[in-house]
């Protein structure tokens, strides 16, 4: 989406910061079809006549521009939780998480010790054209120390990021290097990608998993899954655990590809007639019939519960895991003449069957929303299905009559408890601290030619994570200051193992393969791969009418 060019405002502009603050308050009018000047006069000069007075009066110097991005915060926290204001100086990274493309040198990083780790560069990037290397740690850039100043993710990107054509200096230090190594990288064009993995997990089954729905979504998706059929899939599970949202059309479009022609997908429901919008299933989808299973948990929500919303109701898929979160609301990018942006709630959606998935919120005590998913974790609901509590009211119908529930996220069919029994506290700091994948990354280079000439097969078959490796990472984890517990890493030393081996074919072979070693430690697709005989039913339309 386009944005404007902020202008320069100065202290001496109190009608201008006026006017952005009561932006929330006039922006209802303008969408609604009229500019209504009293609200104007009264709200927007009142803003600013206080403001006047603060700037020429008030005992202390102020920052203005501060003053007001915390005024217009907290109009907004009694409004929803998702209608929200983006200032100008974060606008890029904002964008950036959803846009296709941005522009920088090219690499996947960690942060671990405070010191920024190269995961991997992207093929083809500038960072890889200048000789970076997956394991490299970057200590400068342009000649500025940014190993232990406790630099942050938003820091690296204001570091890195630039535009096309310009010149980045990086310092690294590499495994088996004595000195530091000085590299010139040029920034280009770097394509960032929504699709996490697509593999064959058995001769027929196919897994996808998506990470957010961004402007590529959707052509990554599709090109994903042709792919897939035509390595013998005939049956899919699609992964959207974890996957906050991002665009409503590219979920409409996923939904599409697998419902047939004229089904409903998704409707929504605002104050103005013009946001009110129906969206139905269109040409013939690639993946109209077969079986598939959809993951969802508490972390899926938005378009996710679009897609998994639509797939449900429509009884086109079953659906594993736990409840999603619960955000059933349409926001609107309206770009702001100081050169932010206001996320402007205007809609609520709904799925077929009628369900609004959007949780309760008390714009009075916005805090107890965001505390909402750790007070499941209290109530045991990650734990048990039946500390949900389901109101009748909410109760609602899919396409073929199973019973389905609104009123705060997406119940699946199939609830999988969650199992922390090998998380032991030892083990946690470990992954906590990054140990793990440090001394992946420390293998990896160190290893890299040998661990290079193993196909992926025999690396997921045959390669054994050895005791000495084992015992090496409780090294480093003592040496970062993690007090060993033999006990509790005996209980974890499976998932450590597992872990271990799927950060190093990330290394190796990329993020497709680190998923398909992960994801064998994983409860909810463990069970998607044993429930494909109820997906088979659901979709020849066999199953049994209710909840399941």
């Amino acid at each position: 989406m386009e944005q404007q060019s902020p202008k320069n405002i100065s202290i001496w502009q109190p009608l201008a910061f006026a006017i952005v603050l009561a932006a929330g308050i006039l922006l209802g009018n303008f969408l609604s079809g009229g500019f209504n000047r009293s609200l104007y006069s009264t709200s927007a000069g009142r803003v600013g006549e206080v403001l006047n007075y603060i700037q020429k009066d008030y005992v202390d110097t102020v920052n203005t521009d501060q003053l007001v991005e915390y005024s217009i915060s907290k109009m907004l926290e009694k409004l929803d939780p998702h209608t929200t204001y983006i200032p100008y100086k974060e606008i890029a990274v904002a964008h950036s998480q959803l846009e296709a493309n941005f522009e920088g040198v090219g690499i996947e990083f960690y942060i671990i010790k405070d010191t920024i780790y190269v995961l991997a560069p992207i093929a083809g990037g500038p960072s890889e054209i200048a000789g970076i290397l997956a394991g490299d740690r970057i200590i400068k850039v342009d000649s500025v120390l940014v190993a232990g100043v406790g630099i942050t993710s938003n820091d690296v990107f204001a570091k890195l990021r630039g535009k096309k054509g310009s010149k980045v200096g990086v310092t690294i230090s590499r495994r088996g290097n004595k000195k530091l190594l000085d590299f010139t990288i040029t920034r280009n064009k770097i394509p960032t990608f929504s699709l996490d993995a697509a593999y064959m997990a058995n001769d027929s089954t196919g897994y996808i998993k998506i990470s957010r729905f961004s402007e590529s979504t959707y052509e990554e998706f599709h090109t994903a899954l042709i792919d897939l059929k035509k390595q013998g899939m005939t049956q899919m599970i699609l992964d959207l655990k974890d996957n906050p949202g991002g665009y409503m059309d590219m979920a409409i479009r996923m939904a599409d590809d697998f419902l047939d022609d004229k089904k409903l997908i998704v409707y929504t429901i605002g104050k103005d007639t013009r946001f009110n919008v129906r969206q139905f299933a269109t040409a013939k989808g690639e993946f109209e019939k077969g079986a598939l299973i959809v993951l969802i948990n508490q972390g899926s929500a938005s378009a996710s519960e679009i897609v998994s919303g639509a797939l449900q109701d429509n009884d086109r898929a079953l659906l594993i895991g736990s409840r999603s979160f619960g955000k059933g609301l349409v926001q609107r990018p309206i770009d702001l003449s100081d050169g932010g942006e206001l996320r402007l709630t205007i809609s609520r959606y709904y799925t077929p069957s009628g369900r609004c998935i959007q949780k309760p919120y008390d714009a009075e005590n916005p805090e107890n929303y965001s505390a909402e998913l750790s007070n499941r974790f209290k109530k045991g609901e990650y734990f048990h299905a039946d500390s949900i509590n389901f109101v009748d009211s909410l109760k609602f119908k899919t396409l073929k009559g199973r019973t389905v529930y609104g009123g705060g996220g997406i119940m699946p069919d199939i609830f999988v408890p969650r199992d922390t029994s090998g998380y032991t506290n030892y083990v946690l700091q470990l992954l906590n601290k990054n140990i793990v994948r440090e001394y992946a990354l420390n293998y990896y280079s160190d290893n890299k030619e040998k661990l290079c000439k193993i196909p992926f097969k025999d690396f997921k078959s045959k390669y054994k994570i050895s005791e000495k490796m084992l015992k090496e990472i409780v090294k480093l984890g003592t040496a970062s200051g993690i007090r060993y517990r033999e006990m509790e890493f005996k209980i974890s030393k499976k998932i450590v193992a597992n872990d271990l081996k799927a950060y190093l074919a990330r290394s190796i072979y990329g993020t497709s393969q680190f998923y398909a070693i992960l994801n064998d430690s994983d409860e909810v697709y463990l069970r998607a791969l044993k429930s494909f005989p109820k997906a088979a039913a659901l979709e020849r339309g066999m199953s049994r009418k209710g909840k399941k």
